[in-house]
């Protein structure tokens, strides 16, 4: 059996045999008048199109080849014949996966297949790898999230998954841009990291000699932007999180953020749940879809719980009966959550962190439906605005298939309270919750010079993306996902 060296050698071979016969094995000029889409509907006419050889049946005088593009798949049909001579000539020379261009008649074969029957042949670029024979199935997983673009060449699925892809990132921003949001580019390098708990990545500008942090959001900046006089602004950009990796945590992934001036979080809730159901009409056509076999719906209006209202649908627990940590923790440590989760419950000094634990470890992988979960507790919402029960915050999250799609919020815009708790933050990053969020005091002193009632809401493209191309793993809808060197061991 031939091995992949031998065949990449015959291939070279060939390439010097078509530079020998005068032929260039990698042209610049492309004939190409038509996508094969447009050319199978040209019944009757020449058409010319150009695409990827992917299947070759027939011999001596007779050829049926595949050849793709990005449109479809047409049949051409060789014969010597009806083909010129010096076309014919190149046959000899080409494999499947080269690329060619033809030009020949739309017509019918026995068989009654739509072809094109060539009369014109070009090679267009000469492969010298040739394309695996199977690139399917598990065992396969890896090597296809590494090199993607053998797993779009020959899995049509994951193709039409990343178009997806593009049209709901357009449509997200189609519908803020016709109702007024300004897009803004704010910066990826950030000299303090802000907007989410999350460990950095860190860099070093050497002609600076500063530290610098690839930004965890977007979200301190576009607040600038409220202040300097704008009122609904947003942005769709990369977001890089120095975190774990599993099927929906990328450390480099897609946000949405808007923040727009003179409206809360009630109006957030609202327009969140449009923008969502808005975004599966303009993909699927309705709101209704298949989801990891389960039906998901999208339209509005959302079932909605505060957070310790969740907590006790799901536990039988009401975390608001909670009047010292101790109790909290002991009440914490009967529900059915895994041992190995309690090291993190124990370096926790407040009865918020403990509802907000006992929300995210016994609630959240139940919250299938799409779910909003609201009045989160203060210690955990630093840049969240009180409600009237000054223990919470006016913050929403939006949850589908057991995953969060986005942290939203009331902005807090009063520079006392936020400078108080950037101090409550530090205490927290002391007790050793390294993903507090940062004193940012370039951001405080922006806010004292005026920053209006604003509400703040988010959205992880990539999970919103597998919610609605029934994507497992956030792998699937990122074309190119964070993957370990192949040389580290």
């Amino acid at each position: 059996m031939a091995t992949i060296d031998d065949l990449i050698k015959v291939r070279l071979e060939k390439v010097e045999g078509l530079k020998k016969i005068g032929v260039d094995p990698y042209p610049s000029v492309v004939k190409r008048d038509h996508t094969i889409q447009k050319a199978l509907t040209m019944d009757g006419k020449k058409a010319a199109i150009a695409g990827r050889v992917m299947s070759m049946r027939g011999h001596g005088k007779i050829l049926f080849w595949d050849v793709t593009d990005e449109s479809g798949k047409v049949q051409i049909v060789i014969k010597a014949d009806s083909c010129s001579e010096e076309s014919f000539k190149l046959v000899e020379f080409i494999d499947i996966g080269d690329i060619i261009s033809v030009q020949g008649l739309i017509g019918k074969t026995q068989a009654g297949e739509i072809s094109i029957f060539v009369e014109q042949l070009q090679i267009l670029t000469k492969t010298v790898r040739p394309l695996p024979d199977k690139w399917h199935g598990l065992k396969d997983v890896e090597e296809r999230y590494r090199k993607r673009y053998l797993d779009t060449l020959l899995n049509p699925e994951v193709k039409t998954r990343l178009r997806a892809r593009s049209k709901i990132i357009d449509a997200v921003r189609d519908f803020l841009t016709d109702r007024g949001f300004i897009e803004m580019e704010t910066p990826t390098l950030q000299p303090v990291y802000g907007g989410g708990f999350a460990r950095p990545f860190s860099t070093h500008h050497n002609e600076l000699d500063t530290q610098f942090y690839l930004r965890i959001s977007d979200e301190m900046y576009l607040k600038r932007l409220i202040v300097g006089g704008f009122e609904k602004v947003f942005e769709i950009t990369k977001v890089f999180r120095n975190e774990g990796v599993d099927h929906d945590h990328n450390p480099e992934f897609t946000m949405f953020e808007a923040q727009i001036a003179f409206e809360n979080y009630s109006y957030g809730m609202d327009i969140i749940e449009e923008i969502i159901e808005h975004v599966a009409l303009q993909l699927l056509a309705t709101t209704k879809f298949m989801y990891q076999g389960v039906m998901m719906d999208v339209k509005r209006p959302w079932q909605r719980f505060r957070l310790v209202e969740a907590v006790q649908k799901f536990t039988g627990v009401n975390p608001m009966s909670w009047k010292t940590v101790k109790e909290a923790k002991a009440s914490i440590q009967g529900m059915e959550i895994s041992s190995e989760k309690f090291k993190e419950l124990n370096k926790m000094q407040t009865i918020g962190e403990c509802m907000a634990f006992a929300f995210e470890e016994t609630v959240e992988e139940k919250l299938i439906q799409p779910t909003i979960i609201y009045d989160y507790p203060i210690e955990i919402s630093p840049l969240a605005k009180k409600c009237d029960d000054p223990r919470f915050t006016q913050r929403f999250e939006m949850f589908a298939f057991g995953s969060e799609l986005g942290n939203n919020y009331t902005e807090l815009n009063d520079p006392v309270d936020l400078k108080k708790r950037f101090i409550e933050e530090k205490k927290r990053e002391a007790t050793g919750f390294d993903e507090a969020h940062q004193t940012d005091d370039d951001y405080l002193e922006a806010i004292e010079h005026g920053f209006p009632p604003t509400c703040g809401i988010a959205i992880g493209m990539d999970r919103l993306i597998m919610l609605l191309t029934d994507a497992k793993s956030i792998k699937e809808v990122i074309p190119f996902p964070t993957l370990r060197p192949e040389n580290t061991v």
